[in-house]
């Protein structure tokens, strides 16, 4: 079984590419640098407003910035209790990129020939990288889709009062946002010692889990996918007010 990752450049690919690696060979691994942030503020803006980004802004500027130094001791236990490899990835099988979607990615799609793609962390794959290939895509996503797709899945559910929602899923990648059919999702658990910036290696530990039940299911080709009737949204940055108010009324950090 050939694998390839498409992935951000990021702690959270190296913890799940060096898990992966463990039980898998890994073919080649895509890096990209992500969006520059002048291009993604333009975007957002279009879509969501000048008011609505700078309150994004200022609560990722600020807020998760005071997060992190205050729970450097959680995430550092959540590391451990883990076991999250951070080790650097093999430099002869990295391919660096700008973007996922440009055609030096598509150019090595075709010649690697993968049977699996897992993605982690990337924008959204184009039409044409999804259509160079005939492997299966798999993503993990941290929310329960579809109820909660987009961005910061867990932390919504929260403010829901929809603990039961706060997980994880791997799924098929399509051409829309999270709205692949499903092939694991879990619950995942947080104690009062977390908040905005523990969550999500929470959910990570249980999304890594679920990839390489999925990767073995592969392997044995038993992969099974399915749909869940939920109520399907689509959910992005909480804004520096929307934050304050969740806190302080909804106990949600």
């Amino acid at each position: 079984m050939k694998i390839l990752f498409l992935a951000k450049d990021s702690d959270s690919s190296k913890y799940m590419i060096n898990a992966v690696k463990k039980d898998y060979a890994i073919s080649k691994i895509v890096l990209e640098s992500g969006v520059s942030k002048t291009k993604l503020l333009k975007r957002r803006i279009k879509k969501l407003g000048v008011f609505k980004v700078l309150g994004q802004l200022l609560f990722q500027l600020v807020v998760v910035k005071i997060l992190k130094i205050s729970s450097r001791a959680r995430l550092k236990e959540i590391i451990e209790r883990a076991n999250f490899d951070n080790t650097e990835l093999d430099s002869d099988k990295i391919i660096k990129v700008n973007s996922v979607n440009n055609k030096e990615t598509i150019n090595l799609i075709k010649l690697e020939s993968p049977d699996v793609i897992v993605v982690n962390g990337t924008r959204i794959l184009s039409t044409k990288v999804l259509e160079s290939t005939n492997a299966i895509i798999l993503n993990t996503h941290v929310g329960i889709t579809p109820k909660y797709r987009g961005v910061h899945g867990g932390y919504w559910s929260l403010v829901n009062k929809d603990i039961e929602n706060f997980g994880v899923t791997v799924h098929l990648i399509d051409k829309g946002i999270d709205t692949g059919d499903i092939i694991y999702q879990d619950r995942a658990y947080i104690s009062s010692k977390d908040n905005f910036t523990t969550y999500p290696l929470i959910q990570l530990d249980k999304g890594i889990s679920l990839m390489k039940k999925a990767l073995l299911d592969i392997k044995n080709n038993n992969l099974q996918a399915f749909k869940r009737d939920l109520p399907s949204k689509l959910w992005s940055h909480p804004t520096i007010v929307e934050y304050f108010y969740n806190r302080i009324f909804k106990d949600v950090k």
